[in-house]
């Protein structure tokens, strides 16, 4: 028998331009289904600030509250919507979809985290502009956003893919994606000088907590620079690890 008549199969496409593929197809899909999702993660974290708003008066609480409430926004779309939609995906055999493409698995798993982090960015700037009119504080810090909102997007979406492709069961990875938000808003929100020191360990373990400190430390009089940067480093490193621990993940998934 020929090689000809064997068949040879099509060479795997490229990491980018596959990545470049899932993104518009996911962005598409999600620009349709997720809006709404995103206006409730909007709507939550005003709420959430009007509410504090009430017990706090201003300073270094005021600061907390409104960089924390900005990025429960990422935390809702990243971590929560993105482990639902992994643990929904291999639950309904849509991984077997994405195992027959000649696509890379990390381009599956970063066109879809990166499709739904891009989602937040108009959410989270609300959120901030609203919280600086509530609070009384400067927006001449905002374009921070621009970099805290991908990097605490990757390590949030990374770990919310994780949750939902590791998850033996579909319920659990809703279940997990949800108490990974409700962490972030409840570590992420409520000032540290409040919380007792076991928590505020608990707290320096979530990712997120490292966008919102260099979003809070923004608001200062005499920003830290150094610290903002070895924030948004800590937040980039725990994305890169967990968009990999994402992919293995997804590999381990789509070849059971």
């Amino acid at each position: 028998m020929t090689t000809a008549a064997v068949g040879v199969l099509a060479p795997r496409a490229r990491l980018l331009p596959a990545l470049a593929a899932v993104y518009r197809a996911q962005l598409s899909r999600a620009r349709v289904a997720r809006i709404p999702l995103l206006f409730v993660a909007t709507f939550q974290s005003v709420g959430i600030m009007i509410l504090m708003r009430g017990v706090v008066d201003g300073g270094s609480e005021a600061r907390a509250v409104v960089a924390g409430s900005s990025v429960l926004v990422v935390a809702f779309v990243a971590l929560n919507l993105l482990a639902q939609y992994f643990g929904q995906l291999r639950a309904g055999g849509g991984l077997d979809h994405y195992a027959t493409l000649p696509v890379p698995p990390a381009s599956v798993v970063l066109g879809a985290a990166a499709a739904y982090a891009s989602f937040t960015l108009p959410g989270t700037l609300v959120t901030a502009v609203f919280g600086c009119l509530l609070f009384g504080l400067p927006m001449g810090g905002l374009w921070i956003l621009a970099a805290v909102v991908p990097l605490a997007g990757a390590a949030l979406a990374g770990l919310g893919a994780a949750l939902g492709l590791l998850a033996p069961r579909q319920e659990l990875a809703t279940l997990a994606g949800q108490l990974g938000m409700s962490a972030a808003l409840l570590l992420g929100v409520l000032p540290a000088e409040r919380m007792p020191e076991v928590v505020v360990w608990a707290r320096d373990l979530l990712p997120s907590t490292y966008g919102v400190e260099a979003f809070a430390e923004t608001f200062a009089p005499h920003p830290d620079w150094a610290a903002v940067l070895l924030d948004l480093g800590v937040c980039g490193a725990v994305g890169v690890l967990s968009l990999a621990v994402a992919t293995w993940a997804y590999r381990r998934a789509a070849v059971r």
